[in-house]
């Protein structure tokens, strides 16, 4: 993914060691995940070690052959699990969000938030499919990748037995109904991370 970025213009924060290629006078800085004083770290599996990117110039990001996808925000906020964050304009407000639900481990679910004007870009593994929400989509909290920040999202473990589980798997899976307005949507990856 290709970043122009414009001296005296609004920083990228980028996932520390996505940067394969830059051309220009770019200066790269380092800082922690970012959101202090926000819920992070590895107890909510959000935290990002980031490297802010400014100057004049191009960056090309990637990381280990993901399809890469911008998502541009118009005023709008969007959720993604920080596993597929690669990138995003320093300007979006964004913040950790706790999903509650019973009869799962810690007895919630964390995703990133980012609102405002500017672009996310989000990695996947294989081509994503985008859906528009309904009151009967249900998507495996492995998959998805993103969804729209006003859908209301429930929380629902099963058990399932599996014949096929692969060793050391318990055939548990925790499933997030979705439900919103028209336009509402979500993403999902043909992966389970």
């Amino acid at each position: 993914m290709r970043v122009d970025l414009a001296m005296g213009g609004q920083a990228v924060l980028a996932r520390q060691g996505s940067m394969v290629l830059y051309q220009g006078k770019v200066d790269f800085s380092y800082k922690g995940a970012g959101f202090a004083g926000r819920i992070v770290g590895n107890a909510t599996g959000q935290e990002m070690q980031l490297m802010r990117c400014t100057g004049r110039g191009q960056v090309f990001l990637a990381e280990n052959g993901a399809h890469l996808h911008a998502i541009e925000l118009q005023g709008d906020a969007i959720c993604v699990s920080a596993e597929n964050v690669l990138a995003f304009d320093e300007s979006l407000q964004h913040e950790v969000r706790r999903i509650e639900g019973h009869g799962i481990p810690g007895g919630a679910l964390f995703t990133m938030q980012f609102q405002g004007s500017g672009t996310v870009i989000v990695k996947t593994h294989g081509v994503p499919v985008v859906l528009p929400v309904t009151p009967t989509t249900f998507a495996d909290s492995n998959a998805i990748v993103a969804w729209s920040a006003a859908s209301q999202v429930i929380i629902s473990s099963q058990v399932r037995l599996r014949r096929n589980a692969y060793p050391g798997h318990s055939g548990e899976t925790v499933n997030l109904q979705f439900r919103g307005a028209p336009g509402n949507f979500i993403v999902v990856q043909p992966y389970e991370v």
